[in-house]
């Protein structure tokens, strides 16, 4: 029986259908422990991961006997994708399956973001009625969202923003000219596109290209009034810059579900401390019941369908 080692969280019901074929070893907290997860791959078939979990290319010399690695999410920098295909080793994340759940929290945060009256449930609970000084903020309806990458995640935000009556443009060059998704969307470049949005999004992958795309320079061009949501990777907006155009009231807003060091420690976190209008969680932007159970159910198929079980 092949060996399938899943060293984070993963369902109890996709848990039992690979234990009903291979013998398993899970841990939800192995990838702290590296030592042990690399003595529990010597001979194992399949890993199953997380973003937790760094695949390098000493973790696949001493798992020689791995044929693939199944991702529970879609980002792929926790894998070192080109020592995977020099060793044989397929990689398959879960492309699609928490697109909506991504594109739900997107929704939200612009929504509070432009419509801050959220915030006041403190001074409400303190006994102030806060009526009077304050911007009510504003409506969706009318503003223009400028999606930064235009794969699977932002084409189902583009679907809700449209429908909200959101003028909608993105900016990818990977995607083809002739693809028929730009017929639901303008197609810009991206300092047109950061120049015109009131609510940029982001979600691009981490890239050599891509890393501190956002950067002080792109922050400039941008409105006052403009927000940014992050729910990519971290890497990818200079956050040092973001800080400082929000300090500076150059930004009106941001929204941040990844962070440049994760997870966000005590020092790294201060940074943030006294910004209005911000939004910090967890990397949980994918994370949804319906979405955890997506992801694992097709991850959990795609080794059941890979790897032989003798």
């Amino acid at each position: 029986m092949k060996r399938v080692v899943v060293p984070e969280f993963l369902p109890q019901t996709e848990l039992s259908r690979l234990r009903a074929r291979f013998d398993v070893v899970y841990d939800p907290d192995l990838y702290r422990d590296r030592p042990a997860l690399l003595r529990q791959l010597s001979g194992a078939a399949a890993i199953v991961v997380r973003n937790r979990t760094q695949v390098d290319a000493g973790l696949l010399s001493v798992a020689a006997d791995l044929e693939m690695i199944g991702r529970l999410g879609v980002g792929l920098d926790n894998i070192d994708t080109r020592a995977c295909a020099e060793a044989g080793v397929t990689v398959i994340p879960a492309v699609g399956a928490n697109a909506v759940s991504v594109a739900e929290y997107v929704i939200g945060a612009m929504l509070v973001l432009l419509r801050p009256v959220f915030g006041m449930t403190a001074d409400m609970v303190a006994g102030v009625w806060p009526r009077q000084g304050h911007a009510f903020g504003r409506e969706l309806s009318g503003q223009t969202l400028g999606l930064v990458g235009y794969g699977s995640i932002a084409r189902q935000v583009a679907l809700r923003a449209a429908a909200l009556d959101m003028r909608v443009m993105a900016c990818d060059p990977h995607v083809p000219h002739e693809d028929p998704a730009w017929t639901v969307v303008e197609r810009q470049d991206l300092d047109e596109l950061l120049a015109a949005a009131d609510v940029v999004t982001i979600h691009v992958a981490l890239t050599d290209q891509t890393r501190h795309l956002i950067d002080g320079r792109a922050l400039r061009l941008m409105k006052p009034t403009a927000v940014v949501i992050n729910t990519s990777r971290g890497r990818v907006v200079d956050e040092a810059a973001l800080v400082g155009a929000l300090q500076r009231g150059e930004l009106a807003g941001a929204a941040l579900d990844v962070f440049e060091v994760e997870p966000l420690g005590p020092d790294q976190a201060r940074r943030f401390a006294g910004i209005d209008n911000l939004i910090l969680t967890p990397h949980l932007a994918g994370n949804t019941d319906e979405s955890v159970e997506r992801v694992a159910r097709m991850i959990v198929d795609e080794v059941l369908a890979r790897v032989g079980d003798r």
